[in-house]
């Protein structure tokens, strides 16, 4: 009867720990499973559509003039609201207008542990309308999606939003985009 018990117990430790060592791979495995899910699963932002107009984060990806604002936009963590359906108008800064600012004032917000300053700063471009070239008027204010207002301003012939130059407007799929020779800020007390 001992016998049978030692064997008994012996048959039980081994399949427990044949369920065991099944269950590690098994959870090794869906960690492995999730990074990859999580990877081929990171938003709109990231498909691939060669045939249809592209989206205001494609164009500032595809545009070298953007180069900054497209790394910016990505360490915000912004970038599946640049491409949802609109309507979108973005004041997109271009290189130099980045250059502008302060040095070290770009590497500092790229950091990881500003990323709430720089999406703020970011999203503060960007108004949940569609407002082209013509439809800017003077003194009109244009309410930012942070809830901050900024105002048109004609300046012989030329406009002007929150002080910076249109240098050029493009439409996009989801919207428009008015490239500009200054970066947005704020006063920190501002809504």
């Amino acid at each position: 009867m001992n016998t049978i018990k030692t064997m008994l117990s012996i048959t039980l430790v081994t399949l427990l720990s044949v369920v065991l060592v099944a269950c590690q791979q098994k959870s090794d495995q869906s960690s492995e499973d999730l990074e990859k899910i999580s990877e081929s699963n990171r938003g709109q932002a990231y498909v691939v559509d060669e045939d249809s107009k592209p989206n205001i984060l494609q164009i500032a990806r595809a545009s070298e003039a953007h180069s900054t604002l497209a790394t910016a936009i990505e360490a915000a963590g912004v970038q599946n609201v640049l491409v949802n359906a609109g309507p979108l108008t973005v004041f997109a800064p271009n290189n130099k207008a980045f250059e502008k600012l302060p040095e070290g004032t770009v590497e500092n917000l790229l950091k990881p542990e500003n990323k709430s300053k720089l999406s703020k700063i970011i999203t503060s471009h960007a108004s949940p309308a569609n407002l082209h070239y013509d439809q800017l008027k003077d003194g009109m204010q244009v309410y930012l999606a942070t809830g901050q207002y900024v105002e048109v301003e004609v300046k012989d012939g030329e406009k002007y939003v929150h002080g910076a130059k249109i240098l050029d407007s493009i439409d996009a799929s989801n919207g428009v985009i008015h490239i500009v020779d200054q970066v947005f800020l704020f006063d920190e007390s501002s809504n």
